[in-house]
């Protein structure tokens, strides 16, 4: 059984439990292969490469961008990496061969930023193509460092490990990432070899542009295909359960042990990612199983995803959602009986691309719910100047999530759950799909909300 499995940046950071629970854990000698890993940079990294992905504090991109000086914030970033890789001393890394390793890339990124830079200066090229090219570079420091260190400590406990890194820095050849991935696996043995790849990809598409930061998951996902894995696993640093943790607590927390790829998308698109649905589309499409697992817990089989699963019980299996979000109400009494009133609002959301996570309407008004860092103030301007009256509320949305959901009773049970907690809903939205029940409430209810539904629906169903 040959599988391809991802491992999470919180995960990488407690590199000694990824080797005790997920590479040798009670594996004999010769049973660690058939198995490819391909890794994230270690906590926070990536963070301070580009910016920080919730909270968006900028980091080394948004200096070279500005034009403000890099070089510094290089020197800082390599001194982090290498206090990192003294970390890892205790468990078998060649402190030696790390630093020079992390030290040398630095050191080339200064000099391609340089580069960049310079030709940035003349004016003859594309600022954006400049910029695209410098995001590509720093986001893929932290994979080549985490990669190298990985294999380093495997080989010096014995494992037969090969780094694949798939960054191209000295790689001049002009491949898209299928092609570097293809190139790279061909001819391997993986039964005698335990491959560590990293998670971010150089192609010629540029895969900061066209995934950005869910790059490294499109990663696994394409190796996966490439190889024709029988199971894609990723090992996270919690389970993929009825609701988070943090909120409800551990023991109410219900690990999911069965869904299908219909609420895996469902959970992105209110970011509370399984898997990214870029990455997830071509293993569904090649009929390759995803399997979610925790670091911690290596015994417990965690959540399978399959492309046709559809639980046998009509209940709520996950409830998740964002305080983070902006309900955007559209009220124009034009809009009765108005064909393609709607379309003229998209029209705005396609200019400023922003995507919405939420759409209801009546008669005269349409609202969406869009992420709260997306409300640019020259797109709500625009919105006021062409309709008759905009609404903007920072709300929380919360979502009841389940493979068969399709039973009279199940809405009544959630909307009497807020109620009894003195919860209103502002708005609601459930498609013919019936995989997802999506209700936007006053924000600071939101952890009494989730901790609310996940009791009445998940718990109490258990």
């Amino acid at each position: 059984m040959l599988t391809v499995e991802k491992i999470g940046g919180t995960s990488m950071s407690q590199f000694g439990d990824v080797v005790k629970n997920i590479i040798i854990g009670s594996r004999k000698e010769g049973d660690y292969y058939n198995r490819i890993m391909v890794v994230s940079a270690y906590n926070n990294v990536t963070n301070w490469l580009l910016e920080h992905k919730k909270t968006k504090e900028p980091g080394i991109y948004a200096r070279f961008a500005e034009g403000r000086d890099y070089n510094e914030a290089l020197a800082d970033l390599l001194k982090k990496l290498i206090e990192i890789n003294h970390s890892f001393e205790n468990i078998g890394l060649d402190l030696k061969a790390a630093d020079h390793f992390i030290s040398t890339r630095i050191v080339q990124t200064r000099n391609y930023l340089n580069s960049l830079a310079d030709v940035l200066a003349t004016g003859y090229v594309s600022r954006q193509s400049i910029l695209l090219a410098a995001r590509e570079i720093l986001a893929s420091i932290g994979e080549a460092h985490s990669g190298f260190n990985s294999v380093n400590i495997l080989n010096n406990r014995g494992v037969n490990a090969k780094f694949i890194d798939l960054c191209g820095f000295n790689d001049p050849e002009y491949l898209t990432i299928d092609e570097r991935i293809h190139k790279a696996f061909q001819g391997i043995d993986f039964s005698k070899v335990l491959c560590i790849a990293t998670g971010y990809t150089k192609g010629t598409e540029g895969i900061m542009r066209e995934f950005d930061r869910g790059y490294s998951e499109v990663t696994f996902s394409k190796i996966a295909v490439e190889v024709k894995a029988d199971e894609a696993i990723i090992h996270k640093e919690f389970h993929l359960s009825s609701a988070d943790p943090k909120i409800v607590g551990v023991e109410k927390s219900i690990p999911v042990g069965f869904t299908n790829y219909n609420v895996a998308d469902q959970l992105a698109d209110v970011g509370m990612e399984a898997i990214h649905p870029k990455a997830s589309k071509p293993i569904e499409i090649a009929g390759i199983n995803i399997r979610i697992k925790n670091t911690f817990e290596p015994e417990h089989p965690g959540t399978l995803i399959s492309k046709d699963y559809i639980s046998k019980e009509s209940k709520i299996e996950i409830v998740t959602g964002s305080d983070k979000v902006t309900a955007i109400e559209v009220h124009d009494p034009f809009m009765v009986g108005e064909v393609g009133f709607d379309y003229a609002i998209m029209e705005f959301f396609k200019k400023y691309n922003i995507s919405y996570i939420l759409k209801s309407s009546n008669a005269n008004s349409i609202t969406t719910v869009i992420w709260q860092d997306e409300v640019y103030p020259e797109f709500i301007a625009d919105l006021q100047k062409s309709f008759h009256k905009i609404t903007v509320k920072n709300v929380a949305l919360v979502c009841t999530l389940g493979t068969n959901i399709a039973k009279p009773g199940i809405l009544a049970k959630a909307t009497t759950a807020l109620s009894q907690n003195n919860i209103n809903i502002d708005c609601i939205s459930q498609s013919l799909s019936q995989v997802s029940i999506q209700f936007v409430i006053e924000r600071e209810h939101y952890n009494k909300a989730i901790a609310a539904l996940n009791d009445a629906l998940c718990v109490k169903n258990n």
